[in-house]
């Protein structure tokens, strides 16, 4: 065992935790993310994606509320097991990107921590480029193909 191996399993641990705070948050209801859709819509400067908000996201903010609470769930479990960790970093890369074109632009006492969606981008890159780590289930042998590296 090499330090390099454990190190990289912490940090996919540790990414996924981070994706797993956030999921959890969406756990008891969703009701709470339709005003901040809302506003994300309303505020987004990046034309193009400000009237996809507009008109798709915010009129449809429930199923995707509900498809952003999912895909935070599935990236947090298969990094934490260390299952299809690529796959799964790169669903974490696309979602770290969805909320900083899109979350990173309200305004309000909330966004004092506006880096953290920056972060998440450089972090899930990362973890994509780089070898899934000790422990990880992916490692094993009798795990199917498509849920390895």
């Amino acid at each position: 065992m090499r330090v390099s191996d454990l190190y990289h399993g912490v940090f996919r641990i540790t990414v996924g935790l981070y994706w797993l705070y956030f999921a959890s948050q969406k756990w008891q209801g969703l009701g709470w993310m339709r005003p901040l859709i809302k506003q994300s819509a309303a505020v987004n400067p990046i034309p193009g994606l400000h009237e996809f908000l507009v008109q798709v996201v915010a009129p449809n903010w429930f199923w995707f509320a509900l498809a952003q609470s999912i895909a935070e769930t599935l990236v947090a479990v298969l990094l934490i097991l260390g299952l299809a960790t690529r796959k799964a970093a790169l669903l974490g890369l696309l979602l770290s990107i969805n909320v900083a074109l899109t979350v990173a632009y309200l305004v309000g006492p909330d966004t004092a921590f506006r880096w953290m969606y920056y972060l998440a981008v450089l972090v899930n890159a990362q973890l994509f480029f780089a070898e899934a780590g000790i422990p990880a289930l992916g490692r094993l042998g009798f795990v199917p193909g498509w849920l390895k590296d």
